[in-house]
């Protein structure tokens, strides 16, 4: 047991740093690697419930502001409950994307691949994430959001080994095809369960988290694969996926999904250890409760064609619209093809990829204690401003190029475009459309509706990545005009359409968007 004058001594030389946001900066300001060191004692803490052990977790992330434990044990325990899991989950998952790039040429030496074996390996993903979009909702709400998590996590696993051990090119596109299948239940569960489990006031945070992780997985993978063989690092990205597949074991599932398929003491169990044994439940427990008892009274059982209904008419305008905005802007060409960007514009690839991925992680971290003090939508439409303006920047970088102006000037513009459309990806476009479906839907209709929302997204995704080299050798400056022109449409749209949901529960925003 520590001392209180070494708990008072560390308050106080902490204090200055921390604001009301102190769990969140708390996270985010140490390094990755120390935030896995918490994370594997959180899950101690979990398994355990040993006092000793939280005390030295409270140690390792600082005093709340009474220095007293009870006094962030919402946060705490809820934080340590939800983020273990997906920490890893989501490092890995999202990771997959980066894997290609440093895999190529020892995959095609390795296995004899053609480029053309190699570029199909690449683009299957999208095909899986298009099977498992289409599985999402109905998974979820058959098997539960943990259940669900588990399936994934179980694709992914057998997607890496698949890909580690492959001595032939159909073995390595399976595994890819897992992956994809992975990738897309776990686009669409694991945002719906944070949101469904988190405290409204600091949901958006905890939705932000996994946003960040998100955006930091392709440059971790990058760094490690280029650091390893391509079979190395498909045997690293396992290990995630196990520690995510025991570490669910000691999560609850969703108390709004057990209370919708009238397991309501569970509901009632599950609530209460989300929030923490000292915390008053009775009023958001009743909540869940008399929403759910609306919604069987007066609705149908999820059907698709339920969705088709006016009162749902907003809600999958919003959530279809924000996810072709987020996508059609660009998000896939960026992403995929940023390397024959730089090189386009001659900037060295290598160094605009990590002054690329050092913006959005800072940026990332921004959003992260911002999100919940200015709100979705303010968010939402700083956010595709930003996004039409990099278009904007790149797409004017190229056009002065091919008219053989402002030469030397060319590279260091197309950086900046390309910089400014990241920052309003890991700001805002990026994770809060996902967040914003999960919050609007109601839960009569979540399945129906997240498959999809789900479906959309990746349609787009892959519409998106197949045009880019077409539209690129057209012309390398229109392609980001026509981005643009879609942001700025989307900036109408944020402004005419998108509510706002920050501070209020998810019972409040569904009643209210439905009537």
């Amino acid at each position: 047991m520590f001392s209180s004058s070494l708990l008072d001594k560390k308050k106080c030389f902490l204090s200055f740093f921390f604001t009301e946001h102190e769990s969140w900066l708390r996270f985010m300001s140490r390094s990755y690697i120390k935030s896995l060191i918490i994370s594997f004692w959180k899950i101690i803490v979990v398994i355990s419930n040993n006092r000793n052990a939280f005390l030295f977790l409270f140690l390792l992330e600082g005093p709340n502001q009474e220095n007293d434990l009870s006094g962030s044990h919402e946060k705490q325990h809820i934080f340590m409950i939800n983020i273990y899991p997906h920490d890893f989950l989501v490092l890995f998952y999202f990771g997959k994307a980066g894997f290609t790039s440093p895999a190529q040429s020892g995959m095609m030496a390795g296995l004899n691949l053609s480029l053309a074996e190699f570029s199909f390996f690449g683009s299957i993903l999208t095909i899986g994430g298009l099977v498992g979009a289409a599985l999402s909702g109905k998974l979820a709400d058959l098997l539960g959001r943990r259940g669900a998590l588990w399936v994934s996590n179980s694709f992914c696993m057998t997607g890496w080994l698949m890909i580690a051990y492959s001595q032939a090119a159909w073995s390595l596109d399976i595994g890819r095809l897992f992956l994809g299948v992975a990738a897309g239940l776990s686009c669409y569960v694991v945002p719906v369960y944070i949101v469904e489990i988190s405290p409204k006031q600091i949901r958006g945070a905890f939705t932000a988290v996994n946003a960040l992780v998100m955006s930091s997985s392709v440059s971790i993978t990058f760094l490690v694969g280029s650091a390893t063989s391509w079979k190395t690092l498909a045997l690293i990205s396992t290990v995630p996926c196990v520690l995510e597949f025991v570490g669910l074991f000691f999560i609850p599932e969703s108390p709004r999904w057990l209370s919708r398929n009238g397991r309501v003491k569970e509901s009632v169990a599950a609530l209460q250890r989300l929030r923490g044994n000292n915390t008053n439940i009775t009023k958001e427990a009743a909540e869940i409760k008399i929403y759910m008892e609306n919604l069987q009274e007066e609705f149908k059982e999820d059907c698709f064609f339920e969705l088709f209904k006016p009162r749902y008419s907003r809600v999958i305008s919003v959530g279809i619209g924000l996810l072709v905005l987020q996508q059609v802007g660009g998000l896939s060409g960026y992403t995929f093809y940023m390397s024959s960007i730089f090189h386009k514009s001659g900037f060295p690839n290598n160094i605009g990829v990590s002054i690329t991925s050092a913006v959005q992680l800072v940026t990332s971290i921004l959003g992260l204690i911002i999100v919940d003090k200015y709100g979705r939508r303010s968010l939402l439409t700083v956010a595709t401003v930003m996004m039409c303006m990099g278009s904007l920047i790149t797409g004017l970088s190229f056009l002065f190029q091919s008219y053989a102006l402002l030469n030397n000037y060319t590279p260091i513009s197309a950086l900046i475009g390309v910089s400014v459309f990241f920052v309003s990806i890991t700001v805002g476009i990026g994770g809060i459309p996902w967040v914003m479906v999960s919050e609007m839907t109601p839960i009569n209709v979540k399945g129906s509706a997240g498959t999809l929302c789900n479906l959309t997204s990746w349609s787009c995704n892959w519409f998106v990545s197949y045009t880019f080299n077409f539209l690129f050798q057209w012309s390398t400056s229109g392609v980001f005009f026509i981005y643009s022109i879609i942001s700025g449409l989307g900036i109408l749209f944020v402004l005419k359409m998108v509510p706002e949901t920050r501070g209020r529960s998810l019972e409040e925003i569904q009643a209210d968007i439905t009537r």
